[in-house]
């Protein structure tokens, strides 16, 4: 019973270390399919070396004596894991965030993953039996594995702080390695791992973090602007993603609002009431701005992340009403549930960490979009790459696909894909042909030193981009992450 409940409490810790590590690491690194091989990958590796390493300590040492200093020491490693990589992360950037990483997931992972083997060696009597105690606590350790994945991303980091999940799973197993000190060798070697349970516990309630909601996918703050009492940041993972005013909601801060903005504003008759959807909520900037501006229209979103609303409507002052319908739901679905020829205007907004997800860049997805917008209907998004964009063009490209017009907004560097060029860019299509004139205009009403593009200068500047499908969309791949001088809003 000790020996199943050590194996399925080890393995279940790698796990919850595992997934915490992706969230420790998303400010510095962001959240992409980069990030999470990574993780994966030195997750892996750790399991590899601890088993290994534990196996031969095993034959060299007696278990029974090492088991207790192990579980201990993998509790410290593993509560110390947010302190260090935030350490890093704010000290070092996203270089050394990336090297503290690899040893803050390496050693706590060798660590717990080297009781496996320990445990095999004690409870191994007969060697006639060693099939199925091998295998009994394999399939243990593989359930603990699935509970630590599944209690983390359901349960853990929906309830609490990151930095107190890993805290708490350290106490828990310095709790462990007290308990099996005692049971092995006494009072008196229990005594060590006992202490680290008062820092343990003061470091889970004073865990790092300047988070002010863990929310299920980010780690999420307001800030005031300083220059502006009534201005409100929505910050998620480190990057800015809205800028809401809480007093006049006409008032667009960062510049891919503005450039939305004017697509609105030029594409239909002035004061004519849209009915809009959105891929995408964050602070639900446009959809205000649209109520504010063209009285009478109606707003659907689509916000994957509850935290965010909850943010929201806390500090960013949203009040739902008639005419703003705000979803809890992934895009890609919530678009399937509009009716054909419904939406005037379809925007795109949807980020996780710097990148677009990838399922909504795709041709099958912006069939999709195609399909609820009306006849002379526009859709437009909001994409974030720098040279040699290769993520913007093949978005781009697969836009040219299903729409009939498309046209690309973005400051002059970026249209002529000089030196520098990158940043925010908005990617427009339609059936009906797009007013340029009325657009440029537009960009200048709002102070926007943006110039758009179609027709020849879009072929070269799209070049030989490839088409983004379902079966085949390398987003992260294509995506140039930001120099660490630009930070980008998303």
């Amino acid at each position: 019973m000790a020996a199943g409940a050590l194996v399925f409490g080890s393995s279940a810790a790698v796990l919850v270390v595992e997934l915490t590590a992706l969230r420790l690491l998303a400010p510095y690194l962001g959240l992409t399919l980069e990030t999470s091989t990574i993780v994966i990958g030195i997750a892996l590796a750790a399991i590899a070396a601890g088993a290994w390493a534990g196996g031969r300590a095993a034959d060299t040492m007696p278990p029974r004596n090492a088991l207790g200093p192990l579980l201990a020491a993998s509790g410290v490693a593993v509560a110390a894991t947010p302190f260090v990589v935030r350490a890093a992360g704010e000290t070092a950037g996203s270089g050394g965030a990336l090297l503290v990483a690899m040893l803050a997931i390496l050693v706590p992972g060798a660590l717990l993953s080297a009781v496996s083997p320990m445990v095999t060696k004690l409870v191994l009597t007969d060697l006639a039996e060693t099939g199925s105690v091998v295998g009994r606590l394999s399939g243990i350790g593989t359930v603990g594995a699935i509970a630590g994945t599944v209690l983390t991303g359901f349960v853990f980091v929906a309830a609490l702080p990151v930095s107190a999940v890993l805290v708490t799973t350290g106490v828990l197993l310095v709790v462990a390695a007290v308990a099996v000190e005692l049971r092995v060798r006494g009072v008196r070697a229990a005594v060590l791992p006992a202490v680290l349970l008062v820092p343990g516990a003061v470091g889970a309630a004073l865990g790092p973090g300047q988070c002010e909601a863990e929310t299920v996918y980010h780690c999420a703050q307001v800030l005031t602007d300083p220059e502006r009492p009534t201005g409100r940041v929505l910050v998620l993972d480190g990057l800015r993603h809205s800028y809401v005013d809480l007093e006049d909601p006409t008032h667009l801060e960062f510049e891919y609002v503005q450039a939305l903005a004017a697509v609105a504003d030029t594409g239909f008759p002035a004061d004519t009431p849209l009915a809009a959807y959105h891929l995408g909520g964050g602070g639900l900037t446009l959809p205000r701005y649209l109520a504010q501006a063209r009285p009478g229209t109606t707003s659907v979103v689509s916000e994957i992340d509850p935290g965010v609303l909850e943010l929201d409507e806390e500090r960013l002052g949203l009040v739902t009403r008639a005419g703003l319908e705000v979803r809890v739901e992934d895009a890609r679905l919530g678009v399937r549930t509009l009716g054909t020829d419904s939406r005037d205007l379809v925007v795109g907004d949807a980020f996780g960490g710097l990148s677009v997800p990838w399922h909504l860049t795709t041709r099958e997805a912006l069939t999709e979009v195609r399909r609820v917008l009306r006849p002379d209907g526009v859709y437009a998004a909001n994409l974030i790459d720098h040279a040699p964009l290769g993520f913007a063009r093949a978005e781009l490209a697969t836009m040219r696909t299903v729409f009939d017009h498309v046209a690309l907004a973005a400051d002059p560097v970026t249209l002529a894909r000089g030196v520098g060029a990158g940043g925010n860019l908005v990617a427009i299509g339609s059936d009906a042909p797009l007013d340029l004139p009325a657009l440029r205009e537009g960009f200048a009403a709002q102070g926007l030193a943006w110039g758009v593009v179609e027709g020849a200068e879009l072929d070269t500047w799209v070049g030989d981009a490839m088409v983004l499908t379902d079966d085949h969309a390398p987003v992260d791949q294509l995506l140039t992450p930001y120099p660490t001088a630009r930070r980008p809003v998303v």
